[in-house]
């Protein structure tokens, strides 16, 4: 692995306290993990009893890259629509607890709010349970959003959009966030959905899909191709994008920097233990986001969002990683490789 040196990576990590505030736009949720132990099949239908005896509820979604963002030092604003529920109730009072802003969040009584239950035991996942609306923003729900987004990126030093196909993205929503950025040279990534036209992530300065969004993105665009390198020029050439990370699992992330004439490279993998990748994706565009805007190159912003990822995978649910996680996680690394 070439990893990036310690002082390196500490020189880096140290930028996230100086860095202007986020702007966190998308699909606003709330995770619940209900955990217990089985020991019997129900006498009423073949589906395990789980004896509860343990709930918790962690901000998800958006919600979840402005925790993380929090714990590694990063300020940033949280944008989108939530219900009139409890669960927005819930929401709030979590990024409340956690000196999180509120500013953009917008209630909506036509909408549920996101919310996903999973049922687990200490060994696997039984069942997840979802709670949510994925129809479009009627018109003027859609322009107070879109306002809103508007009115608080200037203030911001980029933007992360984030993409769960829930209907808040709309074309008009994107395009016209892109070209706000555009025009005044504001850095944005998105971490897409398969669901959604890719033509409408045109101009981004970096996209972050996972293997399987990669391939339906291209899919969508009109090509079949499965080759790794064929589909990365595809998305950059297509989509006029900056920079491309696709996350690729166990086999790591794949990386373009087309701004900077840097062909495709892949990372390993830094996890060495894997309990549980919800919030991995978070995890990593948070700290790729962070740390160019700190001044890495995208595979230095890589290598901290591999990290992170590390970090995250081994904790139970929706989880984030602090910057000691990090320097640990890093300085491991580097003793089981020199």
């Amino acid at each position: 692995m070439n990893l990036i040196s310690e002082s390196r990576f500490k020189e880096l990590v140290q930028t996230f306290k100086e860095l202007k505030p986020l702007l966190v736009i998308g699909d606003i949720g709330l995770d619940k993990y209900t955990f217990g132990e089985v020991s019997r099949i129900s006498p009423e239908a073949p589906v395990p009893v789980l004896r509860v005896t343990k709930e918790w509820e962690k901000l998800g979604l958006a919600a979840n890259i402005s925790h993380n963002l929090k714990t590694l030092g990063v300020s940033s604003t949280l944008c989108g629509l939530v219900g009139e529920d409890r669960n927005a109730n819930v929401i709030e009072g979590l990024l409340e607890d956690n000196e999180l802003s509120t500013w953009g969040i917008i209630r909506c009584k036509d909408r549920r709010t996101t919310f996903k239950e999973r049922i687990t035991t200490d060994t696997q996942q039984i069942c997840r349970v979802d709670y949510e609306t994925s129809k479009g923003l009627d018109r003027e729900i859609e322009e107070h959003f879109i306002d809103r987004a508007l009115d608080l990126t200037p203030q911001h030093s980029g933007i992360i959009i984030e993409d769960y196909g829930k209907g808040l993205l709309s074309k008009n929503a994107l395009n016209r966030l892109i070209n706000y950025c555009q025009d005044k040279d504001i850095f944005v990534a998105i971490d897409p959905s398969r669901k959604t036209n890719p033509d409408w992530y045109k101009g981004a300065s970096l996209l972050k899909p996972n293997w399987l969004e990669a391939q339906a993105l291209v899919e969508a665009i009109g090509y079949r191709d499965k080759k790794l390198e064929t589909v990365g020029d595809i998305l950059l050439e297509k989509l006029d994008l900056e920079k491309l990370v696709i996350t690729l699992g166990a086999q790591g992330m794949a990386l373009i920097d087309r701004k900077m004439n840097q062909p495709l490279k892949i990372l390993p993998t830094a996890a060495t233990s894997v309990y549980d990748v919800s919030g991995a994706g978070d995890t990593a565009i948070s700290l790729l986001v962070a740390g160019i805007l700190g001044g890495a190159s995208l595979e230095e912003a890589a290598w901290l969002a591999n990290c992170g990822s590390g970090v995250v995978v081994a904790k139970k649910g929706t989880a984030t990683v602090n910057v000691d996680e990090l320097f640990n996680f890093h300085g491991r690394l580097l003793t089981q490789f020199s």
